[in-house]
C-alpha cells in the first residue's frame, strides 16, 4: 500500500532539462570557475554592449547605412547591462555590509 507519494519521484519517461549555461561557463565544463574569472568575464560583456552600442552610434550619427532601429536595440541592451550590473554590485555591497555587522 502506498502511503505517500512525491511527484519529484515518480517519472513517467525521462526528462532532460534544457538549461542555458550561466556567463562564462559552457555546457561541457564540469571544473569551477573562480568568482574573479566570472567577474572579470562579466564586466568584459558589459563593456562589450557598450562598446557596440557606440559603434553603432557613431556610424548613424556619420550617416553610414544603418538601421535606426538596430541602434536603438544596441542602446538599450547596453543601458540594461550596465543598470544590471550595477544592481548586482549594489546587492554585493549590502550583503558584504551586513555580514560585518553580524557580531560573532
Amino acid at each position: 500500500m502506498i502511503n505517500r507519494v512525491s511527484p519529484f519521484q515518480i517519472s513517467t519517461q525521462p526528462t532532460q532539462l534544457q538549461q542555458k549555461p550561466a556567463i562564462g561557463l559552457d555546457q561541457n565544463a564540469t571544473s569551477k570557475v573562480s568568482f574573479g574569472d566570472f567577474l572579470k568575464e562579466s564586466i568584459n560583456q558589459v563593456n562589450q554592449a557598450q562598446a557596440d552600442s557606440d559603434k553603432k552610434t557613431n556610424a548613424l550619427a556619420s550617416g553610414k547605412n544603418v538601421e535606426l532601429h538596430d541602434v536603438m536595440i544596441s542602446a538599450q541592451k547596453s543601458s540594461v547591462t550596465l543598470l544590471t550590473a550595477v544592481e548586482v554590485r549594489n546587492k554585493v555591497i549590502e550583503a558584504y555590509q551586513e555580514m560585518m555587522r553580524m557580531q560573532v
